[in-house]
């Protein structure tokens, strides 16, 4: 309820008004230091941007669109995890986001809604690209670089390899220096773990070393990864007297007959070499199946931050060898446009060697080793020459190596391709 003030209430005229006469209502407002400093300091702070910008080459990047790429990626993720290549990419007008995955995941898993799929091998890519034709969707390939399937290892289980006859450095070895690689015979390697014999039985102990298990090389996951699938095929190659299977029934013997070599290691993890690179490696897995560019990557960032490489681990290379041919996929024609550029831009090309991979020619196609060999020597780490005299190892028919890595691994088949327009 409204209150009503009396005549007694209000105030009298004799009192001293609440203002002076004569000062202003209001003061002129003065603008503190900090105010007047606020306007400087953005223009100063745009100033400094501009110049950052100009210096990195993006002058026109605030005012262009950044094209998002979906991509689901193995193990060659690594070159699109490196920020000099996302800064480069940034440059053309890219951004790639990543989903990652063994290759045979990639393969037997959906893969509508991605502008590019990333295998690490031709085995997935071939199952991609094969259901990408029966569904009538074109799928472009790209062949960047190469980076064999190598075995990882420690200097004493490597020099333990070598006194039993099993292993041999490669040449090239500097003054001085302990071989970087050796080559590894592969029937005797497999006859030595066929036969059970464990790595104490081979002498280990005179390297300080004590340890009871067999004589193996640990693999990724076989139903997921490229790299395990691959070392099966290799396996299975040199166990059945350098001959590939030609029927399914074929197939099926000659997976029961390394079944036992390969499943011997326990439970596979999902990545080998962050194991091999780890402090504990030496003691989970002393032999592990990886890429060369992974081996290479990190004796090039050790040499970088230290001064010297890592002495300690060393590569293992079957005698009895190919190169995989990891397939970027374009699924959409941005990711046309994505598999050209880092095919044939010199500074991704560039980039691509420094993080260990063989890259190819943009023109001829061939992996060209000898850059690489350049780059390696120049930074001080000794760069592997591989003998002409391996045996090129083949694998199965697609659909013959599937049913190996089915029954090796007791993997689930592979899915029957996603209906169009279903996303992951």
């Amino acid at each position: 309820m409204a209150t009503h003030r009396s005549d007694s209430d209000r105030p009298r005229p004799s009192r001293e008004p609440r203002l002076k006469v004569g000062a202003p209502a209001v003061a002129p407002a003065r603008r503190s230091p900090a105010r007047r400093l606020l306007p400087r300091a953005v223009a100063a702070a745009t100033a400094l941007c501009a110049i950052v910008v100009l210096v990195q080459g993006h002058a026109a990047l605030p005012f262009e669109r950044i094209v998002t790429i979906q991509a689901k990626m193995a193990s060659k993720a690594d070159f699109f995890e490196d920020p000099e290549v996302r800064r480069l990419l940034v440059r053309h007008g890219y951004r790639v986001h990543l989903t990652r995955m063994g290759s045979r995941g990639i393969a037997t898993q959906r893969y509508d809604g991605y502008d590019i799929v990333f295998p690490s091998g031709q085995p997935a890519a071939d199952l991609i690209t094969s259901r990408r034709a029966a569904e009538g969707h074109p799928a472009t390939t790209y062949r960047p670089f190469v980076s064999p399937i190598v075995l990882g290892t420690y200097r004493e289980y490597a020099e333990t390899l070598r006194e039993a006859g099993i292993a041999t450095p490669l040449p090239g070895v500097p003054a001085g220096a302990g071989p970087m690689y050796y080559s590894l015979d592969m029937r005797k390697f497999l006859g030595t773990s066929a036969a059970g014999r464990r790595w104490d039985d081979l002498g280990i102990g005179r390297h300080g070393i004590h340890n009871g298990n067999k004589v193996l090389a640990q693999t990724s996951d076989i139903c997921q990864a490229n790299s395990a699938g691959t070392y099966l095929g290799l396996v299975s190659y040199v166990w059945n007297h350098q001959d590939v299977p030609q029927t399914a029934a074929q197939a099926t013997r000659f997976a029961d007959r390394v079944r036992l070599l390969l499943n011997d290691q326990g439970m596979p993890s999902s990545e080998k070499n962050e194991t091999y690179v780890s402090a504990e490696g030496k003691s989970i897995s002393p032999i592990a199946v990886i890429y060369e560019h992974q081996f290479l990557a990190h004796q090039i960032a050790t040499r970088s931050a230290t001064g010297h490489v890592d002495g300690e681990r060393v590569l293992l290379y079957p005698s009895a060898r190919f190169f995989t041919e990891p397939q970027l996929i374009a699924l959409t024609p941005r990711g046309d446009a994505l598999g050209e550029l880092i095919t044939r831009d010199p500074a991704l090309q560039r980039r691509a060697m420094e993080l260990g991979f063989r890259v190819r020619d943009a023109q001829g196609g061939s992996a060209t080793s000898d850059a690489l060999t350049r780059f390696l020597t120049g930074r001080g780490i000794q760069a592997p020459v591989l003998s002409d005299d391996d045996t090129k190892a083949v694998l199965p028919r697609l659909d013959l190596l599937e049913r190996m890595i089915e029954t090796v691994g007791d993997c689930p088949p592979a899915a029957p391709a996603a209906p169009s327009g279903e996303t992951p």
